[in-house]
């Protein structure tokens, strides 16, 4: 999943101006409203706690947070109503797609999804046909010069994690969901700084393709990315060295 990892890196730090970040942070604040309205306090919602923690990750400013999570209490009244919803599909090559969603307004996003996908060959599927290729796991990366794998690796097996993983970018964890607050609080307490901690979804499978396919589909996966009311996009696709080379030196 490594690949998957660093095709993120390289398109946050291609996305690093300010419209980009600004895109970012309303994703990043839908998610935190949303949330919200299940409870304002992150020790007792883990939605919200989830939710928190990648707003942080991303420096998302501690007053946005806070409005963010104002408006889904109620306690400030601009709020809208989001629903959270997950399309699933098939882009190019017949990668599978995990499409998730937050959207006032699920006509809309429905047919920007299928707009992006048809227009690149793939189609719409319905709801199960994709989502069991998948699995949804807890996962963190870890960033820094003074990384001690070692150290890292028998914290996060004691606080219930599966899979500890060095990769280019930094030190990456995997786990069931239930265990996302364990491993999240060990990691705070041992003061070490979290790039990234989300529930992803991981593929059971990936499938191997050419570079510039990989190219294809990723451009694909980038465009998906950025309609407003996406919040993530996950696909069954392998991502070689050699495709990683390739799309850093792109543009």
């Amino acid at each position: 999943m490594s690949g998957h990892s660093h095709w993120a890196t390289i398109k946050r730090k291609k996305g690093a101006g300010d419209a980009k970040r600004g895109q970012m942070f309303t994703k990043l604040s839908k998610e935190v409203t949303l949330a919200a309205r299940e409870g304002g306090d992150p020790n007792t919602n883990f939605k919200l706690r989830l939710a928190i923690d990648k707003a942080r990750a991303n420096n998302m400013p501690k007053d946005s947070i806070d409005r963010a999570i104002k408006r889904g209490t109620g306690e400030s009244k601009d709020g809208v109503s989001f629903d959270d919803v997950m399309y699933e599909g098939y882009g190019p090559k017949g990668v599978a797609f995990m499409i998730e969603c937050l959207t006032e307004n699920r006509n809309r996003t429905v047919a920007d999804v299928r707009h992006v996908l048809s227009r690149a060959g793939g189609n719409l599927g319905e709801s199960g046909s994709v989502a069991w290729q998948f699995n949804r796991k807890s996962y963190f990366l870890l960033t820094g010069d003074d990384l001690d794998f070692d150290q890292i690796f028998e914290l996060a097996a004691e606080s219930g994690a599966d899979d500890v993983e060095q990769s280019e970018d930094g030190i990456e964890i995997f786990a069931e969901v239930e265990n996302y607050k364990t491993i999240s609080d060990a990691l705070f307490k041992a003061g070490l700084h979290v790039e990234e901690a989300e529930l992803r979804m991981i593929p059971n499978q990936e499938v191997e393709l050419p570079v510039e396919d990989t190219l294809q589909v990723l451009r694909v996966a980038d465009l998906l990315d950025e309609l407003d009311d996406v919040q993530h996009v996950y696909h069954n696709m392998s991502i070689s060295d050699e495709a990683l080379a390739a799309l850093e030196s792109d543009n």
